[in-house]
């Protein structure tokens, strides 16, 4: 690097912990640390992915800064990034990952909340407590946890010291710093990647199509809300009906579409059909357009999952090598062979995606995650009367009921957003089918696809058990259509180790499975009728089970909390001792999927002492990070074995106990359903 410019090429490592102590100073005029849950779980994932991949140098970006003197450094531009990293590295040494610490500072000016916070993590338990940064570390923990998982920690932040690199930017002396704040404030913002794959599609329009093209991009590009209620006002009902509860174009195209009326609109350039929003209706008063959701996909990667779904037909389009990752946005358009049919086509496509996933997909609503409210909602808008609302998608519930768990299911598993196959499988499913009844055995199809012919298949998985790289195209997309016959007649469950020899890993979505397929012997046989205990049917669900009689009311209550991401030894590592090795505790009978808050103050605590806390109605430990349907089964398995009075204590919990319960679990998981 030339040594003439204030540039250096520096590692994370460098950053944080160079020869000498540095300070990194967050002046005031920055604002305070923003990132969100998805921002983090990118960073993060990126970094994973270069790593998995084995990339020698991944760069993350740039680092602009003033120095001051005396080691101590202005951060002009960067303090987002430089704060997320630091969150990361102060998760990852929470996490115990050897070799990781930090030994370069973060301050802020005049932000006495701010440093307090910093200073302080991961205790919160303070009355000056920086919300952001708070929740920017919860974040950075929960997708570490999801994205990398436990046995790969030490690989990720190797990678992520030595590898990953930044350009830290010294602005020299002898700039007007006020001249450069000047220019970085009126530099504008860099046009994002779809708003670049907007202009090339809409260039390729005559103007009339522009203004449709127009219309339906925006509407379709605020993924919280119903589409219903921000298509084009007085087309809304045109195109979704009187009640806006359906898309009546199915099987049509972008030209029979209504057109938009442009006569009120003096501008005609295509710059102007770029940032045209939709008009409003003066009359329009209600605050239906509000209601928002938070969605489980951004706008650029859903862009790409319609992309994929729209190239289904063209000749020579091979999906299997089609990239679900918006890195590759605009790569992936350019070699879509972009023309003017092509772009209309692929426009009302978009909209029909959208009305899909608003109404035929969950979401999650805006309330936390509680034991007694499921934030996931499967439900369509429609108007009824003069009320305007979200109606669940089914009239029939344990139809409803089903849909919704296998779909927030397979969204809890897959939440990175470059890791959302299963739904191009839906939304593509959907293109061709809406029947209700197929819907619901389509998914459930393939949630048994994926873990037989998947999951099951060591040939598709790499050493830690997880899938290779388009092993889910390669299994399920058959040509232009797709296959959920399950075709793996002798799955190989030894993957889950056997006590002879630990596990390499069990995937977030095998206990999600595992979770499901319980919940739903529930609610194929005994959701709503009312047995009481002794009744002959509830006692062989038990029995099936492996336990005791333990209440109905977890079934009714239970759904896959997004909390729930932390792997739990339940016989726990530090206790290892002569009766129980390393193998034994390393296998699926001793596993099951919790919240992390919950991991992390309760890992080393014995059988006996979590099952004391993890089941105590007091609060101290939220219900809803430990509601794992196979969790509670080993808590009363455990709670059986102190009832009878056969164990010494410490002993409550042994390898006969995880023997009995993985082989139990395994039996449930029979291809044929056992209720």
């Amino acid at each position: 690097m030339n040594n003439n410019l204030p540039l250096q090429e520096l590692s994370i490592a460098d950053v944080y912990n160079s020869a000498e102590t540095i300070i990194y100073e967050i002046p005031i005029y920055q604002r305070n640390y923003a990132w969100k849950k998805e921002q983090i779980e990118a960073l993060i994932h990126d970094v994973w992915d270069a790593c998995t991949k084995e990339k020698n140098t991944y760069f993350i970006g740039t680092l602009v800064t003033f120095h001051k003197g005396d080691n101590e450094y202005e951060v002009i531009d960067g303090q987002q990034r430089l704060t997320t990293l630091f969150l990361i590295l102060e998760a990852l040494i929470e996490l115990k990952v050897k070799d990781v610490k930090i030994s370069n500072k973060l301050t802020y000016r005049a932000r006495e909340k701010s440093n307090v916070t910093i200073d302080r993590l991961p205790d919160f338990n303070h009355d000056e407590v920086d919300l952001g940064i708070k929740e920017g570390y919860k974040n950075a923990m929960l997708a570490i946890n999801e994205i990398v998982g436990q046995s790969q920690f030490g690989d990720f932040a190797k990678y992520l010291l030595n590898n990953v690199h930044i350009i830290r930017y010294d602005v020299p002396r002898d700039v007007d710093l006020n001249h450069y704040f000047e220019v970085m404030n009126s530099r504008g913002e860099q046009l994002e990647k779809h708003e670049i794959v907007k202009a090339k599609l809409i260039a390729l329009l005559d103007k009339e199509e522009m203004a449709k093209f127009s219309s339906i991009w925006q509407a379709c590009s605020e993924m919280n809300t119903y589409v219903q209620l921000k298509y084009f006002p007085k087309k809304n009902k045109e195109i979704f009906g009187a009640n806006l509860s359906e898309f009546k174009f199915f099987g049509e195209s972008f030209d029979d579409l209504p057109d938009i009326d442009t006569s009120d609109i003096a501008q005609h350039s295509i710059i102007d059909y770029l940032n045209m929003e939709p008009m409003k209706e003066e009359e329009e008063k209600d605050n239906v357009r509000n209601y928002v959701f938070q969605p489980i996909i951004d706008f650029p990667n859903f862009l790409l999952i319609v992309l994929k779904i729209t190239c289904m037909d063209v000749s020579g389009f091979d999906p299997k090598k089609f990239i679900l990752d918006d890195k590759e946005l605009i790569n992936a358009f350019d070699d879509a062979r972009l023309d003017r049919e092509f772009a209309k086509r692929f426009c009302f496509n978009l909209l029909q995606a959208k009305y899909l996933i608003d109404n035929y997909v969950v979401h999650h609503s805006n309330e936390e995650d509680t034991t007694e409210n499921n934030p996931w909602q499967l439900q369509r808008w429609q108007i009824e009367g003069k009320s305007s609302y979200p109606k669940n998608l089914s009239e029939d519930r344990k139809q409803q009921d089903k849909m919704t768990q296998l779909l927030s299911m397979f969204e809890v598993s897959f939440t990175p957003r470059q890791r959302k196959n299963y739904l191009f499988y839906c939304l593509y499913h959907l293109f061709h089918n809406r029947d209700l009844n197929d819907y619901c055995q389509f998914l459930s199809d393939l949630a048994d696809k994926y873990f037989y012919d998947i999951y099951l298949k060591k040939s598709l998985l790499n050493e830690i058990n997880t899938p290779n790289p388009g092993a889910f195209d390669q299994v399920i997309i058959s040509g232009a259509d797709l296959d959920t016959n399950v075709l793996n007649t002798d799955p190989n469950f030894s993957l889950f180790g056997d006590g002879e020899e630990k596990t390499k890993g069990i995937p977030l979505f095998v206990f999600n499975y595992i979770d499901y397929r319980i919940w739903e012997g529930y609610a194929d046989n005994l959701s709503g009728e009312k047995l009481k205990v002794g009744d002959e049917k509830r006692k062989k669900f038990f029995e099936k089970l492996g336990c005791s009689d333990f209440g109905l009311k977890i079934f009714e209550q239970f759904y896959f909390s997004r909390t729930r991401r932390s792997l739990e030894h339940y016989y726990p590592q530090a206790n290892i001792c002569d009766e129980i090795n390393e193998c034994q505790i390393n296998c699926l009978g001793n596993f099951a999927m919790i919240g992390s808050e919950a991991n992390s103050s309760g890992s080393n605590w014995s059988p006996k002492t979590k099952l004391d806390h993890y089941l105590d109605a007091s609060g101290k430990v939220l219900q809803v990070s430990v509601a794992s349907l196979k969790f509670r089964i080993m808590m009363q398995m455990c709670n059986d074995n102190i009832n009878e009075k056969t164990r010494t204590p410490g002993k409550e919990w042994m390898f006969v106990d995880i023997q009995h319960h993985q082989n139990a679990i395994i039996d449930l998981l029979s291809i044929i359903r056992p209720w």
